[in-house]
């Protein structure tokens, strides 16, 4: 996509994002976010429009998180001892250790992706984006897969009090469970997941036949794709989900947690995405909310685990993409040679990638493929369309 004059985009930001460090060593590293800043300054990408946001409020919290589980977490914030933290609240494990300051490292995280819904309902912008943001397993009651509170849930909310129909798309590689559990039954939210099967990955969960529960019937729809899967069989997956769920449910705007996990030298998950199979991705998003709900997007980051050689390149795609800029070609060299020492390793110059061919590709696109049909066939069963 070009444009003479980029769409201005709201980029939510705060150095305190900085503050969500699990543990030393843990791959969920919120440098990410730094490095994806500065690649995107380095290149002078135009559009986006800094947005320092607030801390989310404990009321706001609450709105995708139970009262106890907020005080667990904040007790544990503040290295004080609770009762059975692990096995009731799933905080201080490997996955999701507990550290100091942890309660007010997550509401700051909470509330840059509410600010972005807030910047996008008053009107201001019609994107905005929180790439500390995405953290997607936090579930009502408990932490998950190094997510403790669920900033995508809080924002949604934000929008369904306005009256506003939410379609959440999660193209991270795992999947979107927590956001899928804390709106299966509402009518309002149309949750769409395309991930790596939960046959091998965390979380074990994302099948065709979790469809939405009571009057959330229809309104939840998984994709899992096998491992290995490569650019044109995910394009493909999304374009069949995507467009008529989007013309069945008719949003007001559309919800992105772009994970850079589904990349295929990403360590922690098995897909074969390219960084230039990640902008396709993005473009054909911006596609789909130009036409189904005014262009309004609200993105955030998510998963990503080549901190340095992948993440800041897929995801400044993605601001590239939300700002209608083109494709990006080439890393800038200060960039690269900055970011490189703190790698520890040369890092890749060019946007896009040469990987080697998908292994058994004819193989997977043909399950994928079925996977997506019985999708769509269950889905129109449960929704009325039988036949459509």
């Amino acid at each position: 996509m070009n444009s003479a004059a980029p769409a201005p985009v709201a980029f939510v930001y705060t150095p305190d994002f900085q503050r969500y460090v699990l543990r030393a060593g843990h791959p969920f590293d919120p440098v990410r976010v730094e490095a994806t800043r500065t690649l995107a300054a380095a290149i002078g990408l135009p559009g986006l429009v800094d947005i320092t946001p607030s801390p989310a409020s404990w009321d706001e919290l609450r709105r995708a998180h139970s009262e106890g589980y907020l005080r667990a977490l904040q007790a544990a914030s503040q290295g004080k001892p609770v009762r059975r933290l692990q096995e009731d609240f799933g905080l201080g494990t490997a996955d999701t250790p507990a550290f100091a300051g942890m309660f007010e490292a997550s509401a700051i995280t909470a509330g840059g992706t509410l600010s972005g819904a807030r910047e996008i309902l008053s009107g201001r912008f019609g994107r905005a984006i929180n790439l500390a943001g995405g953290l997607h397993h936090a579930h009502r009651d408990r932490a998950s897969g190094f997510c403790a509170v669920n900033d995508l849930s809080v924002a949604i909310r934000e929008f369904t009090l306005a009256g506003w129909r939410v379609a959440y798309l999660d193209v991270d590689a795992h999947h979107g469970d927590g956001v899928q559990w804390l709106h299966y039954d509402d009518p309002d939210v149309l949750t769409i997941s395309l991930h790596e099967t939960g046959r091998h990955l965390f979380p074990g969960t994302g099948f065709t036949y979790e469809l939405g529960r009571g009057r959330g019937i229809g309104t939840t729809l998984n994709a899992p794709l096998e491992p290995y899967t490569g650019d044109a069989s995910f394009l493909e997956c999304l374009r069949r989900v995507l467009w008529p769920a989007l013309e069945w449910f008719r949003p007001d705007v559309l919800l992105l947690q772009a994970g850079a996990d589904g990349h295929a030298l990403d360590p922690l998950a098995d897909l074969g995405l390219s960084v230039q199979g990640f902008r396709a991705v993005f473009d054909l998003v911006v596609q789909a909310a130009d036409e189904y709900c005014g262009g309004r997007v609200l993105a955030t980051g998510g998963g990503g685990y080549a901190t340095f050689s992948v993440v800041p390149r897929v995801w400044t795609q993605l601001l590239a993409a939300l700002s209608g800029s083109s494709e990006l070609v080439e890393v800038p060299a200060a960039w690269l040679e900055t970011w490189g020492a703190k790698a520890g390793f040369p890092l890749p110059a060019s946007f896009s990638d040469d990987l080697a061919p998908v292994v058994r590709e004819r193989e997977i696109t043909e399950l994928n493929e079925r996977t997506v049909t019985r999708l769509l066939h269950d889905w129109r069963v449960v929704t009325g369309q039988r036949g459509s």
